[in-house]
């Protein structure tokens, strides 16, 4: 009866977890079995309560695949460490009896949803590729600092993509980009409007103003629901024709990496820092610093106002001290 309620109920909007029904079953299954031993080896000392332990542990590693955690657990529920090698050994079994087959219940529950859940360790062949390799022969959707509201709109309905690069072109006619705008946020402008204008220029080079017609809350994403959509806007034909300034709005340090990058190197960069997002540029061909570890060092002052850098003060008492000397 647990096991056919646990199929029906995992995966379901409803609050009814794995664990429990995992203990459940796996222990009346262990039980069972130690029946049928105690039935057969009667003049053994038995108990059928270390074989319901047993199979509770193997269920639970089989399916869920944890090995270590599980095992402490295993081991506070019974109190007694003389249990802790049966229950190692029922572990690594069931869990690689079950990798045998496929994957963990977690992670397949996350690939029949379609989340893009990163392993922990990259595969072998993405040593030998680069980050241009990764991206393929994509074209890349990006927005102007200056984006016609038609077209912000065009593209929304047209991509599914969660953040944009916004660009801007120097006075030389370069492309430079400048930042990363994500789709939430542009949902949120033009959804309020406040910040639509008639001219084709940037109304505030500091971004100042445009940063004041709204509050965090605004762009905080609903934890109850998925949000605003495309389609939940509405805009008139004159709402069309303006423009937005995007430059308060994006994020002017996204990540970036250059095209020759290993691809594991950009796999660990997405499971340590959790990204979402990474930018693929050219190689850079001018440095303009080196940071080391003793750069990001604080100096402690008693005026919390007065913070400075372990390095940058070194480097100050250096020449303190070769002026002293001169």
């Amino acid at each position: 009866m647990f096991y056919a309620l646990a199929v029906i109920t995992f995966g379901s909007a409803v609050p009814a977890g794995q664990f429990v029904p995992g203990i459940m079953i796996g222990s009346t299954y262990g039980r069972l079995v130690g029946m049928f031993v105690v039935k057969f080896y009667a003049k053994l000392n038995i108990e059928e309560g270390t074989y319901a332990l047993l199979g509770a542990a193997s269920f639970l590693g089989g399916s869920m695949r944890m090995t270590v955690s599980l095992c402490v657990i295993m081991v506070e529920l019974t109190n007694n460490l003389k249990l802790l090698p049966l229950i190692m050994l029922v572990l690594l079994i069931s869990k690689a009896v079950g990798d045998a087959f496929n994957e963990g219940l977690y992670e397949e529950q996350a690939r029949l949803r379609g989340i893009p859940l990163l392993e922990s360790r990259p595969k072998y062949e993405m040593r030998k590729m680069t980050a241009k390799e990764a991206c393929g022969n994509q074209k890349v959707v990006s927005f102007p600092r200056i984006a016609k509201v038609a077209d912000v709109v065009a593209i929304l309905r047209s991509n599914k993509h969660n953040g944009f690069p916004v660009i801007d072109h120097t006075r030389n006619g370069e492309t430079l980009v400048i930042g990363l705008v994500l789709r939430s946020h542009l949902l949120v402008l033009l959804q309020s409007k406040v910040d639509f204008q008639h001219s084709p220029f940037p109304s505030d080079a500091t971004g100042g103003s445009g940063q004041m017609r709204h509050n965090f809350g605004e762009f905080v994403k609903p934890a109850s629901s998925k949000g605003t959509s495309i389609e939940d806007i509405h805009l008139t034909s004159d709402d069309l024709e303006m423009y937005i300034d995007l430059a308060p709005f994006l994020n002017p340090s996204p990540y970036i990496v250059p095209e020759e990058m290993s691809l594991t190197k950009v796999y660990n960069l997405f499971r340590q820092l959790g990204l979402r997002h990474i930018f693929v540029v050219p190689r850079a061909s001018r440095v303009i610093g080196l940071i080391t570890r003793k750069d990001l060092l604080i100096e402690e002052s008693r005026d919390s106002a007065n913070v400075e850098l372990q390095s940058t003060s070194v480097r100050s008492l250096c020449c303190f001290l070769c002026f002293i000397f001169v």
